[in-house]
């Protein structure tokens, strides 16, 4: 299967870029260093071009039920403006995907999806849109996703760098809200108060037609703050100091959201795919969990690592594991038995089949 480009693809190249696979698109990778880029989203404020992420447009009188269905959270409670996070489950105890959710009106909703999962979460959806056909009207469900660029401004300097661009007052947005604003010139476009680095900042979601001019204003207005390009390399090391999950890695259809942490987004006050046998789950107690560790022996930890006891029996892998620019130290998630998921607990990473020590930590490593 050939591999999609975002619609700037030339500007990445034109930048430097080393473009690598990622989730059927090619994808910059890194435009300079990890090690640099990660830091100016850390301390200053970088963007990303995460273009390939998926975006689903759901509208009609049952978007809302529907949306109920398929996702674990309670979307009842979000209104206009308002950005919240939860996951589809599967029908076998799994995750099929996280995902955002944005209210735009009561009838109208915006689903942001994993690029690697557009298909099978549109998919998963549609099998369900035909229960909620409200007085003769169909849910309409419209996949944007080709239509559509997101830029991520990431940092504690995005909001003054973005201001001069739009009229909605950036530093008074409140987290996971959104606005449709003026910016850069174009009208109605999503300014997001939403990101996956935990450096705060913004995601801009733009027409493909707007990109180009949009990028180009973000880059001049940023120049004072000294924005910076950031390849995927860095939002990997950034999105793990924060203790944030990546689909594929720390979630899986096979991995149960009770054990992966994602309790606090499933709520039982509505009737959701495979709600039954997830709130069973919860009631018996789950048997393993997704925990944070971080080295003390030094050593990075990396995916499909082995997780060890002191006598070197195995009782999980990594899922995720870096060094971390911010703390100087390896970092990682992987699960673990409950009984070793206790922050301060002991266990060992298998590195070329030495075992070094390291300790359970609390999410998110770097703490605010």
């Amino acid at each position: 299967m050939s591999l999609k480009q975002v619609p700037l693809d030339a500007v990445h190249r034109a930048l430097g870029a080393k473009i690598v696979p990622f989730a059927g698109y090619e994808m910059p990778v890194r435009y300079s260093s990890d090690l640099d880029e990660h830091n100016t989203v850390r301390n200053a404020v970088g963007i990303f071009d995460v273009s390939h992420m998926g975006e689903f447009i759901l509208k009609g009188p049952g978007a809302l039920d529907l949306i109920q269905r398929v996702s674990a959270n309670d979307a009842s409670v979000l209104f206009d403006g308002k950005v919240q996070y939860s996951y589809l489950p599967n029908d076998r105890g799994g995750v099929i995907d996280d995902l955002l959710v944005y209210r735009i009106t009561e009838n109208e909703y915006m689903l942001v999806v994993n690029a690697s999962n557009i298909d099978k979460d549109w998919n998963w959806i549609n099998q369900y849109a035909p229960e909620y056909d409200r007085s003769g009207a169909p849910v309409e469900l419209t996949n944007i996703s080709d239509d559509m660029c997101l830029f991520a401004v990431q940092g504690p300097l995005a909001a003054k760098a973005l201001q001069p661009l739009t009229n909605a007052l950036l530093e008074s947005m409140s987290y996971y809200t959104f606005e449709k604003t003026d910016f850069a010139g174009m009208a109605n476009v999503i300014v997001s108060a939403t990101g996956y680095t935990g450096a705060g900042g913004f995601e801009i979601y733009v027409s493909n037609h707007q990109a180009e001019t949009v990028w180009n204003a973000i880059m001049e207005a940023g120049a004072p703050y000294g924005i910076k390009p950031i390849g995927l390399g860095a939002r990997d090391t950034l999105r793990l100091e924060s203790g944030y999950c990546l689909y594929g890695n720390d979630i899986t259809d096979e991995t149960s959201p009770l054990e992966a942490g994602l309790g606090w987004v499933t709520k039982f006050t509505h009737n959701f795919v495979n709600s039954e046998v997830l709130k069973e789950e919860k009631e018996q107690g789950i048997a393993r969990k997704l925990i944070g560790f971080s080295m003390i022996d030094r050593g990075i930890p990396r995916g499909h690592y082995q997780l060890c006891t002191a006598d070197g029996t195995v009782v999980g892998e990594v899922t995720s594991g870096t060094q971390s620019p911010t703390l100087g130290k390896g970092i990682g998630m992987g699960y673990v038995p409950a009984a070793l998921s206790k922050p301060g607990t002991e266990i060992f990473v298998s590195v070329r089949e030495k075992l070094l020590k390291a300790e359970v930590v609390k999410l998110p490593f770097l703490k605010k």
